[in-house]
């Protein structure tokens, strides 16, 4: 399987996250994953890169080309296949075509965006692939609290949150990306369910 995986790209974040990400993509390779992600060497991005690189797994970044004319962010020296496409709007639809699922570890504006666009995405039925939240330290817990108070005022529907696991135990992340799809619903189930 496929696992594209959304994260921090900061060097300054607590070395617990970074070791616990790291054994994640070590995890992921040695159930014989590959992974897909945003390209960078730093942060929790390039540590799920090294675990899977240090497990034999197969791994393709995919990063703007701007990233690397304009210096932004250090760069995965060991993917297999890296891509640089011009956009940030085309690195995210190249790393949701090449995905299977998608793992949410902590991260900031952009991993928060591409968590929502991916989970929109599910709710329109634009897709059916599992998508996790790694909740390392209670790091999403916030997060949940604003989607139950979007509930209770009827922004959202409490059916959305059957789109998503969200968990900081690793076995449990895996049990949930790795069984079939079996809740597959309409736009309308969603809306009126």
């Amino acid at each position: 399987m496929r696992i594209c995986v959304y994260g921090a790209a900061s060097s300054t974040i607590d070395k617990e996250y970074v070791e616990k990400v790291e054994a994640l993509g070590k995890e992921m390779a040695s159930r014989g994953h590959s992974l897909v992600f945003g390209g960078g060497g730093h942060g929790l991005m390039g540590a799920v890169a090294r675990g899977v690189h240090s497990g034999g797994g197969k791994i393709l970044g995919v990063i703007p080309q701007f990233f690397r004319e304009e210096n932004i962010e250090a760069l995965c020296d060991f993917c297999d296949e890296l891509i640089e496409p011009e956009t940030m709007r085309e690195r995210k639809q190249i790393m949701e075509d090449n995905a299977d699922a998608f793992i949410i570890v902590p991260g900031g504006i952009g991993t928060f965006e591409e968590f929502f666009e991916i989970l929109t995405l599910k709710q329109l039925c634009r897709h059916i692939k599992p998508i996790a939240i790694y909740n390392i330290r209670g790091y999403y817990n916030e997060m949940e609290v604003v989607m139950e108070e979007a509930i209770k005022k009827n922004f959202i529907r409490e059916n959305c949150l059957d789109l998503y696991e969200i968990t900081d135990d690793v076995d449990e992340l895996f049990k949930y990306i790795e069984a079939p799809e079996d809740n597959i619903r309409t736009v309308k189930e969603l809306k009126d369910g």
